[in-house]
């Protein structure tokens, strides 16, 4: 019987989000990752197979503009942290500081980072040389935007730091909410010059 996560994305939208997919191999549980924009693509991008439910990383608009229609078509759960959930327009759950988020057999950690907003949130996967869906807390080549805002940034790059790299394998890929993936081996040697850089 196939075991582990299936990892598919999609970009959708003017902003280029990411959308990402995570299908058990072993039962076809599945989840999607911010239904950014696009409807009529991300259902597409999600059939046959259907979604249980779907996360938000962040109460940006980017970020669930197809939310509301996602959910009428598939009837899926809506998921967010619960210091963002008042700005996105429907959660029916919530997810914090260390839950645990299951798609079949696989569990994903629930990793809090303040800063980008309240309640961003990143899912850590262990299994098969780690998987790390970071929303906009971290990208290649920094920590996300926190618009000059000191204590923000400050907030951001402490969490990212403690709760990411101090935590994480170099080995771990992780996947943003824009652009391209990448591992937490690459970015950290650049830990130190984000912080002297502010952003």
């Amino acid at each position: 019987m196939s075991t582990g996560l299936e990892i598919s994305s999609i970009s959708v939208g003017p902003m280029d989000n990411n959308a990402y997919l995570l299908r058990c191999r072993a039962d076809g549980d599945a989840v999607l990752i911010d239904a950014a924009n696009d409807a009529e693509r991300l259902l597409r991008f999600i059939e046959p197979g259907g979604i249980r439910a779907v996360v938000t990383t962040h109460r940006h608009q980017d970020h669930w503009f197809a939310l509301q229609d996602v959910l009428d078509a598939t009837g899926a759960q809506s998921l967010a942290h619960p210091a963002d959930a008042p700005e996105i327009p429907v959660v029916t759950g919530h997810l914090n500081e260390g839950d645990t988020l299951h798609v079949g057999d696989c569990a994903l950690s629930v990793i809090h980072l303040v800063g980008h907003t309240p309640g961003s949130i990143a899912l850590y996967y262990a299994g098969e040389g780690g998987h790390l869906f970071t929303g906009d807390s971290l990208f290649p080549g920094g920590v996300g935007n926190t618009h000059g805002n000191k204590a923000d940034f400050d907030s951001l790059i402490h969490d990212v730091t403690t709760k990411l790299f101090d935590r994480l394998d170099d080995g771990v890929t992780f996947y943003p909410g824009h652009g391209k993936k990448s591992t937490i081996g690459a970015e950290r040697p650049s830990l130190e010059e984000w912080r002297a850089r502010g952003w």
